[in-house]
C-alpha cells in the first residue's frame, strides 16, 4: 500500500518564528525560577504565603527572606515577559524586521537575568543589575509598544 496525500498540499508556513524562537530560553529560565521558590517551599516547609518570618526585621536587605527573595524574583518575570511576548507577536505579524525582533528578545532576556541573578541575588539585593534590569525592561515595553504601533500606522492613514 503507497502513501499519497489527500486534498490539498498546502507550504508549512512559519507565522510566529521569532516569538517561537524564543519560548525555550523564556520557559527554561522561568522553569528555573519557579524551581527555586519550591525548592525554598521544601526546605523550609511553608507551603503558603512568601514569607518565611510573620515579623520583618530591621536587616532585610542584608539578610533577606529567602522565600520572599524566590518569590518576588519569580513574580517580576511573570509581571514583564507575557506582555512583552504579546508585543513582540503583534510587531511580528504586523511585518516587524525579524532580525530586530530577535535582538530585542535577546536583550529582554539578558535584562530579566541581570534584573535576577545580578540585582535581587546581589550584594543586598540592590545589586547594579537591579536597576538596570528594572529600567531597561520599561524600555523596552515602551520601545516595542511604539514600534508596533508604528507597523500600523497606515491603518491610520498617517
Amino acid at each position: 500500500m503507497s502513501s499519497h496525500t489527500i486534498g490539498l498540499s498546502l507550504p508549512r508556513v512559519l507565522f510566529l518564528p521569532v516569538a517561537g524562537t524564543w519560548t525555550l530560553p523564556f520557559a527554561a529560565y522561568l522553569l528555573l525560577l519557579s524551581n527555586r521558590t519550591v525548592y525554598q517551599r521544601q526546605r523550609h516547609e511553608k507551603y503558603l504565603g512568601d514569607k518565611l518570618a510573620q515579623e520583618s526585621s530591621n536587616n532585610e536587605q542584608s539578610n533577606p527572606d529567602p522565600l520572599h527573595l524566590a518569590v518576588r524574583s519569580h513574580q517580576n518575570f511573570l509581571e514583564n515577559v507575557p506582555l512583552a511576548f504579546i508585543f513582540t507577536i503583534i510587531a511580528e505579524l504586523n511585518g516587524g524586521n525579524k532580525k530586530a525582533l530577535n535582538y530585542g528578545m535577546a536583550a529582554l532576556l539578558a535584562l530579566r537575568i541581570l534584573h535576577v541573578e545580578f540585582g535581587m541575588y546581589g550584594q543586598e539585593t540592590v545589586g547594579a543589575g537591579r536597576p538596570i534590569g528594572y529600567y531597561g525592561t520599561q524600555a523596552w515595553l515602551a520601545g516595542m509598544a511604539a514600534y508596533g504601533s508604528y507597523l500600523v500606522k497606515a491603518y491610520w492613514e498617517f
